[in-house]
């Protein structure tokens, strides 16, 4: 059996031809509306795949997402399709790669981390989830971004913690390129000379100035430390440890003093860290890697965490 994809009269799309009792707040406020997501199961598990699919596709109509869930039984076949169009909803019974996948590690033919390393290539912004019984893959899941690792057997609780965390994600991503088109747009006012000053820019559009250094007092005696050399700070036992660029300065004080004159190029993703989006690299939903070091990120933090560091991207574009 190759990619077993469900009959359009049976992926329910929720959301649509809401009554006014039904709406939610965002699109009563006449908010942008979240596309259909497309989430895809790959697992030769056919069993798994359907009870996979019956509680995401309740999970979603419980938040009124929009959604179509999938199932196929094939990595291999999985990439023969065309890559998603983020910018229309696809037509009936078009088939492409899915926005969210879940996908198991150890199938017939090429595993799944394989798959994934070559899916990863061909769409950037894909939420990859493992699910597997093998945790032994969880560091290789990293190296190919994956957005989470559930190890089977697990509850729905946990389907549940992860699946929301995932949509949060893809809402944020639809950000990300509103904001892309927004910088676009701003590109061709500059070119036409309407753009910002680069001093409010590097400002925050009318936020107090950024210092571009701050003074780091220790035995008595005070060093300048650019910010833009900080790669990330971390505080442990009343003592700030910052990483920089020309090795480590410790000393006392407090995080909070430096998150706020630091600037919205960093950002406080944990109690014990904050990180300068100048050297992210890559990232999940618990760790971020920087050029050198890691920092924790916490549940709370990472959708903010994400928005500003888009937002810091689209800054630097239009800069």
């Amino acid at each position: 059996m190759r990619l077993q994809l469900m009959p359009e009269n049976a992926l329910p799309v929720f959301g649509n031809n809401k009554t006014e009792n039904s709406m939610t707040e965002t699109e009563k406020s006449g908010k942008h509306e979240m596309q259909t997501v497309t989430i895809m199961i790959c697992d030769d598990d056919r069993m798994l795949r359907g009870i996979l699919q019956g509680k995401i596709e309740n999970m979603c109509g419980e938040r009124g997402i929009p959604c179509r869930v999938r199932g196929c039984d094939s990595g291999e076949d999985m990439l023969k399709l065309p890559e998603a169009d983020t910018q229309t909803e696809p037509e009936p019974g078009q088939e492409r790669l899915p926005d969210i996948l879940f996908l198991d590690i150890q199938m017939p033919g090429r595993n799944g981390m394989e798959i994934a390393a070559e899916l990863r290539r061909r769409q950037k912004d894909m939420i990859l989830i493992f699910v597997t019984a093998l945790s032994e893959y969880v560091y290789e899941a990293f190296d190919v971004g994956a957005f989470h690792y559930l190890v089977k057997p697990f509850g729905d609780e946990k389907l549940r913690e992860v699946l929301e965390r995932a949509l949060q994600q893809y809402e944020l991503l639809q950000e990300i390129r509103t904001l892309r088109q927004a910088g676009a747009a701003g590109e061709d006012r500059r070119s036409r000379g309407e753009g910002m000053s680069g001093e409010m820019r590097q400002s925050g559009r009318g936020e107090s100035p950024v210092p571009d250094a701050i003074l780091v007092k220790r035995g008595g005696i005070s060093t300048k430390v650019l910010l833009e050399d900080i790669i990330y700070a971390e505080v442990f036992n009343r003592k700030v440890m910052l990483h920089t660029t020309g090795g480590d300065i410790e000393y006392y004080g407090k995080l909070t003093d430096l998150s706020q004159q630091a600037g919205n190029s960093f950002y406080r993703t944990h109690r014990a860290y904050l990180v300068n989006f100048k050297y992210v690299e890559k990232y999940n939903a618990a760790t971020i890697w920087l050029e050198q070091g890691t920092a924790l990120v916490s549940r709370k933090q990472f959708a903010g965490f994400v928005r500003q560091y888009m937002q810091y991207i689209s800054r630097k574009r239009d800069g």
